[in-house]
């Protein structure tokens, strides 16, 4: 029996989630583990109501549960920032979920905008350290609001942080059994601390997996391979801010935010999983915009809690329908409704 927490949130958080509680009940009955869950209502909407977030009664309460999935978070009448600072960073802290896993795969090349690039072209996973680096809201401003201001923003890197992030990946690209090549994304050239300690800790840790052939890429050249030559890569790991650009941009060319699911993990705590595409007000309440991702994302939910057959089943299942019935994987042009997608994913898993 596994105890999910479910962070609706905001704009069509809630809607997507729907859909993916939908599945995760069918793939339930179909292989047969059980489930029970209950809803949070963190989001823009409880804190415009008591201008609360999330405190540490909340953190103590959601260490109970075995994961938890999460729609979106972002609300047009919250200042940019405070939901972001008080929720999603709090829980990936608070909760030690130290890696951010972002696997990036073509289902269908008709939604790729790079020209002949077919889904075995596009098939890899970025391990994103998601708890240190400039997200630690470290710096200050000196003389605000002058002309002589500076403001200073730290990139906070520890050996425990990185080396422990750097020893997933080799271990996820020895598990993914795929090239077995492992590339180190950054900037040694100019950021010349945090990267040195990044290089010296890849290149260690290194020794001890022997089969993983391994290379290093800048963060601007890897942007580009991206567009020119997917194909080159396998895993990718990398650093908190780098990671969050490069992630949106292998988005887009898997096909759009309709498609990309992604998990905030830690391997022996409390992991999260979500779409990535934000919370989408324009499109909320319209039943139009697409549950693909956190369908993908329950999927990735039930691999790391063990359930990999059913986890498995949920993305053949997206890959099957993406192929064959999706006109579009974009809010609005699918061909479907939100709630028709959901159950296309049902009656075909």
């Amino acid at each position: 029996m596994y105890k999910i927490a479910v962070i609706p949130g905001d704009g069509t958080g809630p809607e997507v989630v729907r859909e993916g509680l939908k599945v995760l009940d069918a793939a339930g009955k179909k292989y047969n583990f059980k489930y029970e869950s209950k809803i949070f209502d963190f989001g823009g909407e409880r804190y415009l109501k008591t201008g609360k977030t999330l405190d540490e009664k909340d953190i103590a309460e959601l260490k109970k549960y075995s994961a938890i999935f999460l729609g979106a978070i972002g609300h047009p009448d919250v200042k940019p920032g405070v939901l972001e600072t008080g929720i999603l960073l709090k829980l990936r802290f608070s909760l030690d979920q130290y890696i951010n896993l972002r696997p990036i795969r073509l289902y269908n090349e008709a939604f790729c905008p790079l020209k002949d690039k077919k889904p075995e072209n596009i098939d890899f996973v970025v391990v994103r350290e998601n708890s240190e680096g400039l997200y630690k809201s470290m710096g200050e401003f000196k003389d605000k609001g002058t002309k002589k201001e500076v403001a200073t923003q730290i990139s906070y890197n520890t050996r425990k942080g990185v080396e422990r992030c750097v020893r997933f990946a080799f271990e996820y690209c020895r598990s993914r059994n795929k090239r077995k090549k492992l590339t180190l994304c950054g900037k040694t050239n100019v950021l010349t601390f945090a990267w040195d300690l990044w290089d010296r800790v890849f290149h260690e840790v290194a020794k001890e997996y022997p089969d993983i052939t391994i290379d290093y890429a800048h963060v601007d050249a890897t942007t580009m391979w991206f567009v020119k030559n997917p194909e080159w890569f396998d895993v990718i790991v990398t650093d908190n801010m780098f990671g969050d650009i490069i992630t949106d941009l292998g988005a887009m060319i898997q096909g759009g935010m309709g498609i990309a699911a992604g998990g905030n993990i830690n391997p022996k705590g409390v992991s999260m999983f979500e779409p990535i595409g934000g919370s989408a007000p324009k499109y909320t309440g319209k039943n139009v915009i697409n549950p693909l991702a956190a369908i993908c994302a329950a999927g990735m939910m039930l691999e790391n809690l063990g359930e990999v057959k059913a986890g498995k089943a949920i993305e053949d299942t997206v890959i099957k329908l993406v192929k064959e019935k999706m006109k579009s994987l974009a809010a609005g042009k699918m061909g479907y409704s939100t709630t028709e997608v959901g159950d296309l994913v049902v009656a075909n898993l």
